[in-house]
């Protein structure tokens, strides 16, 4: 287990400890609050804002400042609770879904109220404010009937137990799950048939299934020592392994990346590099952005955090030959791709390193448009402030933590920008995540 931080002035361990108690509103990260009768505070997974359970705790002390649980017994149901379809779903189980037990529409709409906090919270925004209706939408095929689970994730990371078992890792722990099948992994995962077999040996396996073309790749993580099986899986399928030394990933055999369509475009995706998991995400977010910034010929632009070059391909196209397209990106193979990917457009350049080292760098005083695409933790203050000093017409911020773009929307309007409109894409059924794409512009200019 992770546990928190230890606190000197705290007392006994209450894990194992249960609480009748009332489930309040629900939180960013996949739980709900509730309080003890002492009022202590609990973070409670596996329940519904409303209502009634018992809560038993998977972490935390007398006098911590709150304590994790899991509702193990259900009370006083919501109406918006149903059967987990999945078998491996439920307190101590795999940790890879939050809300297999809440109907889909309740889902998106737990995802609209944790939006609606880290908005009002961190960036003092309210819904109307943010140019946003609230709502989140599902991904094109995905609304389905509660009982239903789509099957989206094109890319797996299965964990190894120590008979060779190919699962999934409980929440907040090391233990590993072992499953026949993952209900959201895609149809291109799951033929392969990963589960199947013996992985003696082998410390992880990450499986990938292109939506763009058939390509099939894993990604093998041996143990220390351990010698690589002769992989014969149930497609064709390319191999690449971990290297213990220096944790490179290299080809065993087959295509050393996977081929993704976006845009009207093939992107070549390298292991390692980033792509977006859900099939439909990477056509749904670059629409969204291209929407929002209204590129026009002439345009100067950046693609900042710009991966294998999606954002970059799709403003290239859009501002033509007399316009010029800057990604940043520090990841070495994903620059490569990005290289190669965009190679038929001479007025794009890929450089390669941290946004907030490069940026300053390249000596670039203004933009016309600008794409940000950050890790979870978000872009922070610096490079805002920095961005904020380009003057660009409109930047498009693309999140997958609401705390963070929140926080960065905070620093954006201390730097003279104004939230145009927001939208809210459900890419991550089943679990809590969820991605946004921010539209800003200029304080000053009318709506």
């Amino acid at each position: 287990m992770q546990a928190e931080p230890k606190n000197p002035q705290a007392g006994n361990s209450l894990v194992g400890r249960e609480y009748e108690v009332e489930i309040g509103p629900v939180a960013h990260g996949g739980h709900c609050i509730a309080r003890t009768a002492e009022g202590q505070v609990l973070f409670v997974r596996h329940t519904l804002p409303g209502e009634k359970v018992i809560a038993r705790v998977t972490e935390g002390e007398e006098g911590a400042r709150f304590l994790r649980a899991d509702a193990v017994t259900i009370l006083d149901p919501s109406k918006d609770r149903v059967e987990a379809p999945c078998p491996y779903a439920g307190p101590g189980r795999c940790g890879g879904c939050d809300w297999q037990h809440a109907k889909p529409g309740a889902q998106r709409r737990l995802k609209g109220e944790v939006i609606a906090e880290q908005l009002k919270r961190l960036a003092g925004l309210t819904p109307e404010e943010a140019g946003w209706d609230g709502t989140v939408m599902p991904a094109e095929g995905d609304k389905l009937p509660p009982g239903e689970v789509p099957s989206w994730r094109t890319r797996v990371q299965y964990a190894v137990d120590a008979d060779g078992n190919a699962g999934l890792r409980r929440h907040r722990s090391h233990e590993v799950e072992p499953i026949e099948h993952c209900m959201i992994a895609a149809d291109g995962v799951s033929e392969l048939g990963i589960e199947q077999r013996d992985w003696s040996g082998m410390e992880s396996i990450e499986a990938i299934a292109a939506t763009g073309s058939q390509d099939r790749q894993v990604i093998l993580t041996p143990k220390p020592g351990a010698r690589l099986p002769l992989v014969e899986l149930d497609k064709p399928v390319s191999v690449m392994r971990v290297e213990e030394k220096d944790g490179g990933v290299h080809r065993v055999h087959g295509r050393p990346f996977v081929r993704e369509r976006a845009d009207g475009r093939t992107y070549r995706v390298g292991s390692g590099g980033f792509w977006q998991v859900h099939p439909k995400a990477a056509e749904t977010l670059m629409l969204a952005v291209m929407q929002g910034l209204l590129p026009r010929k002439g345009d100067t632009a950046l693609d900042l955090y710009c991966g294998v070059g999606l954002f970059a391909g799709a403003l290239a196209d859009r501002v033509g030959e007399q316009g010029a397209v800057l990604g940043i990106e520090s990841g070495k193979r994903a620059v490569e791709d990005a290289r190669h990917n965009l190679a038929a457009f001479d007025r794009v350049r890929i450089e390669q390193g941290k946004v907030e080292s490069v940026l300053p760098r390249t000596g670039i005083t203004e933009a016309d448009l600008i794409v940000l695409d950050p890790p979870r933790a978000g872009a922070g203050k610096q490079t805002v402030r920095h961005l904020a000093g380009l003057g660009a017409r409109r930047i498009a911020y693309v999140a997958c933590d609401p705390a963070a773009l929140a926080r960065d929307l905070g620093y954006f309007r201390e730097g003279g920008y104004r939230v145009r409109s927001l939208r809210a894409f459900d890419l991550f059924p089943m679990t809590s995540h969820v991605e946004c794409v921010a539209i800003l512009e200029p304080a000053g200019k009318g709506s």
